[in-house]
């Protein structure tokens, strides 16, 4: 085989039709769009439309509420941290905080911190500084020989009612 008998498998690249260009073409005139009404015009943007009838997603109750006070924590188990250390991804020597576990590609996402959870077992002493634990991850720590510190996160309805506090005392001044 040579470079130049290279080629792409039967079907694999498909070109696209071009709808509209004549009788012979198979998809000309109406262009597979059908004889006239509001889906052959172009511009049309009818998702979820039931014709008049109320739609489906109108029908259907709401259920839920999106919590404005929820904590959105990066999830962390210690059984994937063990892993991290034997893989040598993760410095057991060092502090262990949200920076570390971002940089292992352990903690995605979580605006408000990371949450250590207790699934897996951890067998090196670990220095941690999160934002949450469970007991069984407290638990397994402790074991190893190693150190949870939870950093306290100020309660933002606490803040706003201390902030408002003080800007009273001062205009009572």
């Amino acid at each position: 085989m040579k470079l130049n008998d290279i080629r792409d498998n039967p079907g694999a690249r498909k070109e696209r039709i071009r709808v509209g260009r004549g009788i012979g073409s198979g998809k000309g005139k109406t262009g597979g769009r059908g004889q006239k009404g509001q889906k052959s015009r172009s511009g049309v943007a009818i998702k979820g439309f039931e014709g008049g009838q109320m739609p489906l997603h109108m029908r259907l109750p709401k259920r839920g509420f999106n919590n404005p006070f929820g904590k959105d924590y990066a999830e962390v188990n210690i059984g994937q941290i063990q892993k991290l250390i034997e893989d040598g991804k993760l410095d057991a020597k060092k502090l262990v905080d949200h920076d570390a576990l971002k940089a292992a590609g352990v903690a995605r996402g979580g605006k408000d911190g990371v949450r250590l959870l207790g699934k897996g077992e951890l067998t090196t002493k670990v220095q941690f500084k999160v934002n949450g634990a469970s007991k069984g991850a407290v638990a397994a720590v402790e074991k190893a020989g190693g150190s949870i510190e939870v950093i306290v996160a100020k309660d933002p309805a606490a803040l706003a009612a201390a902030k408002k506090g003080t800007a009273k005392k001062a205009a009572a001044k």
